[in-house]
């Protein structure tokens, strides 16, 4: 049976005030379409987990989507500070949990693994132990050593952009892997948006590129340019510029109301969004193509 719906569906029925939510992908795959739904359809309450919260949740937080923010980095990639997310923890709006990258996917590996809590050798991050209770430490049944543990993160929904799915939702990713296998695993319900749609014989024609299997899937949208400003492997480019651009909006709230009031609540859907970026844009995020070289599987 098809699991294909439009992602304005699937916010609808698969995201609920108050609820977990885990935006999935690093670096590229960032799924800001669904971001952007989720403040159209004005979900509030919600606590929004991500290793690197990005732009996408300064736009959710300041759209006052957010309760709480969990995360293992925060800031504009490259550029500076999340200016929003930061001036609502400094004015004590907004609840927070910090942990280091390895503690993060150490949280999501233990959610997708029915674990109640997962060991890491101690690390680096002594502060965030001092100043985090979720940081414990326990004795090492084998060695007799102390070993940090922090406890399953299992997400009431995840969001996972990718590449390439069939209409049942199995998901190819290639590029930079994140968490997304993690995280979808780890969440209560899924929620798939893809560059494209294909075949189930595109599927099994490359097997191991297939990172998210259809059984743990609720929904699977097709979402062309769902990641912009972000990038997706082989299909655009990352757009500097705005993440440059965004550091300057995110200094007024005027402008930030502004900017959501045009770019997020004046458009319908992200076809409508990516056409009012303009054919300049467009050019400029577009990518040459620069295939892989084939792999022989043999016979099936």
């Amino acid at each position: 049976m098809t699991k294909l719906i439009p992602l304005a569906q699937a916010i609808q029925q698969y995201v609920f005030d108050g609820d977990v939510v885990y935006a999935a992908g690093f670096t590229h795959l960032i799924p800001f379409a669904a971001g952007h739904e989720i403040i159209r359809q004005k979900r509030r309450d919600l606590t929004l987990a991500r290793a690197t919260p990005d732009l996408i949740y300064d736009q959710m937080v300041a759209a006052g989507c957010a309760r709480k923010v969990i995360f293992s980095y925060m800031g504009n990639p490259g550029v500076g500070s999340l200016r929003i997310i930061r001036a609502e923890l400094e004015a004590g709006r907004l609840e927070w949990e910090e942990y280091s990258h390895f503690a993060m996917i150490s949280r999501l590996q233990a959610g997708a693994a029915g674990l109640p809590f997962m060991p890491m050798n101690p690390t680096a991050a002594e502060d965030l132990e001092k100043v985090n209770p979720q940081y414990r430490t326990v004795m090492d049944p084998y060695s007799g050593r102390p070993i940090v543990v922090v406890p399953a993160l299992k997400p009431d929904v995840a969001i996972v952009h990718v590449q390439r799915a069939d209409v049942h939702g199995n998901a190819q990713i290639w590029g930079i892997i994140g968490e997304q296998k993690e995280a979808a695993f780890a969440a209560e319900r899924v929620i798939l948006t893809a560059e494209e749609i294909v075949s189930e014989e595109v599927i099994r024609s490359d097997p191991n590129r297939t990172l998210i299997p259809g059984f743990i899937v609720d929904a699977v949208c097709h979402v062309p340019y769902c990641s912009h400003p972000s990038y997706t492997q082989g299909y655009y480019d990352r757009d500097n510029v705005f993440y440059l651009e965004w550091d300057k909006i995110s200094q007024s709230r005027d402008q930030v109301n502004a900017w959501l009031d045009e770019w997020v609540y004046g458009v319908k859907d992200r076809a409508e969004y990516w056409e009012k970026l303009g054919p300049q844009v467009h050019e400029r995020l577009r990518v040459p193509e620069l295939l892989s070289y084939p792999v022989n599987y043999g016979k099936y």
